[in-house]
């Protein structure tokens, strides 16, 4: 629903099942290695694809074949997103991360992460003080082969955050927002697919990421909580009107409210 709000067509290449609920993930099902290589040959045998957007992957094996991948389409780009794994057992996630560094890292062109994630992944053994900067963490992931990464969630006192986009010697754009009071789940997902999207469309990287942000802050203003976990951010909220109707109903329908018959064909 991003990349479509963004005017993008989308070809996802599936690398596995999560299994959760709007709270917590309780687990992740990985599909095997060559089928993730099998879809994705056949996507880019295809298609002129203009970005490749790598999210969470599930296992090593499947960051090997998608960096294999990459490295034979080396004049896309590659917008690679590292979400929280707290959820998930700690051998497992340094499997993960490490391969992620040595095999994704050196072909990404855009790394996206929150502040406190990428700190700890890529600034281990940070002893200061004071929390690493945006500039900072860019400095490691430009020595795994990075040229640009974008960290959110950055603290800033009490009330705000900062989001920034940063080079190993600049910090290119960056923006304060003030601490939403609901906690979300699908934000850094929605954010690193709507500025691949973007990207594709052929923005720079600099209006890209600051329109990017633009689209998540109007998603997590309308967002909503379908269950009795996490709010969901609204991917579709520019497309409903503020004077569209809204049918109000005393109760939900059921099927018995609907009078409809049924099959009389017999087979």
């Amino acid at each position: 629903m991003a990349l479509a709000s963004v005017g993008v067509h989308s070809l996802p290449v599936v690398t596995g099942c999560w299994i959760r609920d709007t709270a917590e993930i309780f687990d992740h099902i990985s599909l095997d290695e060559e089928i993730v290589s099998e879809q994705s040959r056949c996507v880019l045998e295809d298609i002129n694809v203009r970005v490749i957007k790598v999210g969470f992957c599930g296992t090593p094996e499947n960051l090997s074949v998608i960096a294999e991948t990459c490295a034979d389409y080396p004049d896309v780009p590659v917008v690679a997103y590292m979400p929280s794994l707290s959820w998930w057992e700690e051998d497992a996630i340094d499997e993960y991360l490490d391969a992620f560094k040595e095999l994704i890292l050196p072909q990404t062109t855009i790394l996206i992460g929150n502040h406190s994630t990428l700190w700890r992944w890529l600034l281990p053994d940070w002893s200061s003080d004071k929390n690493p900067t945006p500039r900072d963490i860019a400095k490691m992931a430009a020595d795994k082969g990075v040229p640009y990464t974008l960290v959110t969630g950055i603290p800033q006192g009490a009330q705000h955050i900062e989001n920034a986009l940063s080079s190993p010697h600049t910090v290119l754009v960056s923006e304060e927002i003030e601490r939403f009071e609901a906690v979300f789940t699908g934000t850094g997902d929605t954010l690193s697919a709507s500025l691949a999207g973007l990207l594709a469309v052929g923005a720079d990287l600099e209006s890209a990421t600051a329109e990017s942000l633009g689209y998540l802050d109007g998603c997590l203003d309308n967002g909503f909580r379908p269950g009795m976990g996490h709010v969901v951010p609204d991917r579709m909220f520019w497309a409903q009107s503020e004077h569209d109707d809204v049918i109000e109903t005393e109760s939900p329908m059921t099927s018995d409210d609907f009078s409809l018959h049924g099959h009389q064909v017999k087979h």
